[in-house]
């Protein structure tokens, strides 16, 4: 049901976006830091609710059909923004690009793969992908200024993002070049004719 806590989590990470847009688009130090607070925030829902889910045995196709939704949604605006709003630099933005294109990839392939009623599992190298992805754009979110208000402008926070960011989209390269490659795997065994049955014995009849 919608109304359950998991898929309550799981709307809040939507319902955090208008937020985030908002906040990062003042581009003042407070705003960039709680930028990444609500970033930050949403992103942990992530873990939650899915743990809650099984905890609860609240799983429902509901909660299966929106988390992947709202969690592309959730990283597609906050790529948008640390893009369009100048906080990456010329170089990060290819990471940025590839991290965009991949996530396009696995939803194409896991909207055809369930028409064959095939689910693409979650790898141990696809979550560690995400725990950089997330960290990376809570602290690209945050920027130098954000840092700032925290006595931490002797770091640099926006390389440091942009380093994280660079580590995810290495770790996307490679999850979905996996995903790619399973994909493919049951689109051929789906595309091949079932194998030929011989022909039943004819027993001779007695005289």
């Amino acid at each position: 049901m919608p109304t359950d806590l998991p898929n309550i989590l799981t709307l809040s990470r939507i319902a955090a976006i208008p937020l985030l847009v908002v906040l990062a688009s003042l581009r003042e130090p407070w705003s960039d830091l709680a930028a990444c607070a609500v970033f930050s925030a949403a992103a942990i829902t992530d873990y939650f609710d899915g743990k809650l889910a099984r905890s609860r045995k609240q799983i429902s196709d509901f909660g299966r059909m929106l988390d992947p939704i709202a969690d592309k949604l959730l990283v597609g605006a906050a790529l948008m923004l640390v893009a369009g709003t100048g906080r990456l630099s010329d170089f990060g933005l290819y990471p940025a690009i590839v991290i965009l294109l991949r996530e396009i990839l696995v939803s194409g392939l896991r909207e055809y793969l369930a028409g064959l009623k095939v689910g693409l599992p979650v790898t141990k190298l696809a979550k560690w992908k995400t725990g950089f992805q997330m960290g990376a754009l809570g602290t690209l979110l945050a920027g130098d200024s954000g840092a700032a208000i925290l006595y931490l402008d002797f770091l640099p926070v926006s390389l440091i993002g942009e380093v994280m960011l660079l580590a995810a989209a290495i770790l996307t390269l490679v999850t979905g070049w996996d995903y790619l490659q399973a994909g493919l795997r049951h689109v051929r065994r789906a595309a091949s004719p079932p194998p030929a049955q011989d022909p039943p014995v004819q027993t001779p009849l007695r005289p």
